[in-house]
């Protein structure tokens, strides 16, 4: 298979960058219309997934990449508890992109949502909980678009693709979930 196999266009004007974070590097991809890729961990793991029409820019020389960047480190500063963010959805579709829609526009800081129940405001029915599982596992801008504030039915954590331990430390942030004495 070509090296370059299942690689997304980026589009001119784009950015990428690594940003520094309580809960560990954080991966930003943006395009000039908004944020269109938030991975836990480096930078080297989402480009191969990428063909730049020109070299990005640096995030902090971009106005995407710098707005991002700040309300992130406000974000774990506590100092926001919404994103005034554009998501570029133009990889995302299909049910994914209505359930993720769903959950960033319904699921507030300090709050959280059973899979199922996020099925059901997505307009599927409960069976499709597991769909929902599998959309967050995907949620390509996480933390934006909150899928550590999806909590699974009988109240424990689910699962999370930036850790367990990195799920609790954000619905922590967010006062939906009381510290352990581990934090203390």
């Amino acid at each position: 298979m070509p090296e370059d196999a299942g690689r997304h266009p980026l589009p001119p004007g784009s950015a990428w960058g690594e940003l520094d974070t309580p809960i560990g590097t954080l991966a930003l991809v943006v395009t000039p219309r908004g944020l269109l890729r938030l991975n836990f961990g480096p930078l080297r793991r989402i480009t191969r997934d990428f063909e730049p029409a020109e070299p990005p820019a640096e995030l902090a020389g971009h106005p995407v990449g710098a707005r991002v960047s700040r309300q992130l480190a406000e974000y774990f500063a506590g100092e926001r508890q919404e994103f005034d963010i554009d998501v570029d959805w133009s990889l995302t579709a299909g049910a994914q992109r209505v359930i993720l829609e769903t959950l960033h526009a319904k699921v507030p800081y300090g709050s959280t949502v059973g899979y199922g129940d996020l099925a059901l405001m997505s307009g599927r029915t409960l069976a499709a909980s597991r769909l929902v599982g599998t959309v967050m596992g995907s949620n390509p801008v996480a933390i934006v678009v909150p899928c550590h504030r999806v909590i699974a039915a009988d109240g424990g954590l689910g699962g999370f693709g930036g850790g367990l331990e990195t799920k609790r430390r954000l619905l922590t942030l967010e006062g939906s979930l009381q510290p352990t004495l581990f934090d203390l």
